[in-house]
């Protein structure tokens, strides 16, 4: 009779931490997926620079950083760059949008920023 008691109890407690070991696990998965996006920014940002100080053609430079980031969409991507000033440093900058999803929190999105910075010119 005893041992069915316990067992009631540690379901119990098994329903009490359930929801926490949940959002728990959603957490890491989440901020493992904005770190995923972090480094396909970077690297977008760094092959987008690449071209622009080599070719100095913006549009080019953008157009690389856009496809450097397969995994994101393109439209909501904001580049910026600096002007290419032969052997001066230009720089690109792309900011993304990114929303948590963890169920029954509320997100609100955040934007996250990567730069990429090269010598223009070589």
């Amino acid at each position: 009779m005893r041992q069915q008691h316990e067992r009631g109890a540690a379901m119990v407690e098994f329903a009490i931490i359930l929801p926490v070991l949940l959002l728990l696990v959603f957490g890491i998965i989440e901020f493992g997926r904005a770190h995923n996006t972090q480094l396909t920014l970077t690297h977008a940002a760094r092959e987008g620079v690449r071209t622009y100080a080599i070719t100095q053609d913006q549009a080019q430079g953008e157009a690389t950083a856009e496809l450097a980031a397969t995994t994101l969409d393109p439209a909501q991507m904001t580049v910026t760059v600096t002007p290419c000033v032969i052997d001066q440093p230009t720089t690109m900058t792309i900011q993304y949008p990114f929303e948590f999803f963890i169920p029954f929190i509320p997100s609100t999105p955040i934007t996250l920023e990567a730069e990429g910075v090269m010598k223009c010119g070589g």
